[in-house]
Order: C-alpha cells, then structure tokens, then sequence
C-alpha cells in the first residue's frame, strides 16, 4: 500500500522499458518504427508506463534500473506527488500504451469504477484516451451507437453477427484526439497507430471479434453479459475534433489535449536545435509527469542527469524532481496527474 511521504529531496527521472502484448490483431511497428527490441509477433500493445500486474514497465536507466516501476514507487511513494494518492492509494492511477492494430480490434466495452469495484472484486473501470499517431488512408473506429438500440436488439445482433449495422464508424487521421468514457461501445479499426491514456485497469467486455480464434485454435471469449450491464445504449454524437490552439516560447510549443479525473495530456513540440534556449521541464510536489516520445530525439538535461531519448521512450519524472531542460527536436506527449 502507497502512503503520502513529504520528502524534500529532489528526484531524478529514468526511462521505462515496457511490456509487450502479442495480441492477433496487431502487426510489427512497435518493433520496426520504434526499435523496441521485444521478440513476439505480433506485437499488438506496449505498456509503456504501467504498474498493473498483467503488465508491469521496468525501470531502464539509473539508480533502480532492473526494477519494476511498481516496486520503486512502493519503496518511494513520494515520486506519485500528492493528487495521485488523493486517486489512487495502490500504484499508479493510469496506464500509458503505444498500440499498432494491423486488424481491427474487438467491438467492446468498458465498465465503470463503481460496477468494477463491485463485480470485478474492486478493481478500478476504464476510460481512456486516444491520441492517434498514423493512420491508414479510409482508416476508421467505432465510437458508440448509431441510435438508440435495445439489449435485446443487441443481443439478437450479436448472435446472428450483425451488430456492426448498429455501430457508429467515425474516420481517422494523424493527430485526431478521442475520449472513449466507460460504457461506450467502441474499437479501434485497422491501420491505425497510437498512443493510449486510461486508467491503470485491464478490463475489457468483448461484444463481437469477427469469429476469430485465438492461438488455442478457439473461437477468442465474449463476455456479452457483462457489456450489456455496462454499455451506453443511447445514441453516441459524433466526436468532434476541439480546437487546438499551440502555445509557443523559442523553442517549444505545447497545447492541452486532454483532461479528466485522472489525467491530462498535453501534446509539446521541440526544436531547440536553432536556438539558445531549452525546453524546461520541473514537476512540483502534486504529481508526477511522464513523457512518451512520439518522434523525434531529444537529451534530457538536469544537474547530475542526462537522458538520450529516442523514438518510442517513455520517461518517468518524479515529483518534485529536480529542474529539467529538453534539447532536440521531437514530438512528446506529456502526462501528469
């Protein structure tokens, strides 16, 4: 159990090696776009930033490298910061993911805290985020229903495979932004590459999976009860792309892309190549930040630290870390809680 310290000491980022999920929808550009080195095919998910069983990243750099995140934060519960531990007293609140789907994924659900808590023997729901990095020309998701539907309807529809006919499909470009809130039926489609937020649970009602099967040579499980206690039956509008508006300094560039209860998420640019400056980067005492690089490279520079991040890391920064300052030219997502 994670307990609040008030630890005056400044703390020092490291890099996270993540896990990796083989799961048959995915493809090979975790491995071949962001050199993650990790032997399975396909290679449908990385956890990135994770202290969830099913998935726990390891520390890659520095003082606790060889350890598992989860571990070091039950030994320093001072690097969540103070917001987090108001969210979450047992590990980190969410879960960081790069995700290649070279098929579609599963239509599916997930359930809310409260119905997890209670059925799922306290586990936390799942809302999650979407910052899409590539896209496939025609590439499309599902987001919500068409119209307001019935369980029976769905039900019905599911048995005689036409639950598609009753899905929203929303088309998908590079740097589109989705919140997918729990109990919205949804899937990811085909070519599509991106960067997920959610919060640190593993639960997912699967509605339909095309009649595949898994490596077991079965058909993949469907847990049809389930999602139809949670799902959103109401029609779902269209979700609109906000407008983004870039906030520049020499160098440096950043924009809010998405906030909630348990996290937010700003996309920053930098190219300090040209100018003087650095990007500077400190966490105070509520909350840790994470950075995921989604292109480019950049060093990380503090007093006694230096940190070469490639394509594809992701960097913890404790908080109350010690003053930080980006050089390069990259894209990075930035997360705080």
């Amino acid at each position: 159990m994670i307990k609040r310290s008030t630890s005056s000491m400044k703390n020092k980022p490291f890099l996270l090696k993540p896990a990796g999920k083989d799961y048959l929808w995915g493809g090979q550009r975790l491995n071949d776009d962001y050199s993650k080195g990790i032997d399975l095919d396909p290679l449908g998910e990385t956890w990135e930033c994770s202290t969830h069983p099913d998935g726990p990243s390891v520390v890659n750099s520095g003082e606790f490298k060889g350890q598992k995140l989860r571990d070091v934060l039950e030994e320093h519960p001072e690097f969540l910061g103070s917001h987090p531990q108001e969210i979450i007293v047992d590990g980190l609140p969410v879960l960081i993911k790069f995700i290649d789907a070279k098929k579609d994924l599963s239509v599916q659900v997930h359930p809310s805290d409260e119905y997890a808590k209670e059925h799922e023997n306290g586990q936390l729901g799942k809302s999650e985020m979407w910052y899409v990095i590539d896209a496939d020309k025609g590439a499309k998701l599902v987001y919500g229903f068409k119209t307001k539907v019935s369980k029976e309807q769905i039900r019905n529809s599911i048995d005689d495979g036409r639950i598609e006919k009753f899905l929203q499909y929303v088309p998908v470009h590079k740097g589109d932004v989705f919140f997918i809130k729990s109990g919205t039926v949804h899937a990811i489609g085909a070519g599509i590459l991106l960067a997920e937020i959610q919060e640190s649970s593993n639960l997912t009602y699967r509605f339909y999976d095309y009649n595949r099967v898994g490596k077991d040579g079965k058909k993949r499980e469907l847990h049809v009860d389930k999602a139809l206690d949670v799902v959103n039956l109401e029609p779902s509008d269209e979700p609109r792309q906000p407008i983004r508006k870039l906030q520049y300094k020499p160098g440096y560039a950043s924009e809010l892309i998405g906030r909630c209860k348990y996290f937010e998420v700003e996309r920053v640019l930098i190219n300090t190549e040209r100018v003087k400056s650095m990007a500077a980067i400190q966490t105070n005492e509520d909350s840790f930040n994470v950075l995921l690089c989604i292109d480019g490279c950049a060093d990380l520079f503090g007093e006694d630290t230096l940190i070469n991040i490639f394509k594809g890391d992701c960097v913890f920064i404790p908080a109350n870390s010690e003053p930080l300052k980006l050089h390069g030219k990259g894209e990075f997502l930035k997360i705080r809680c």
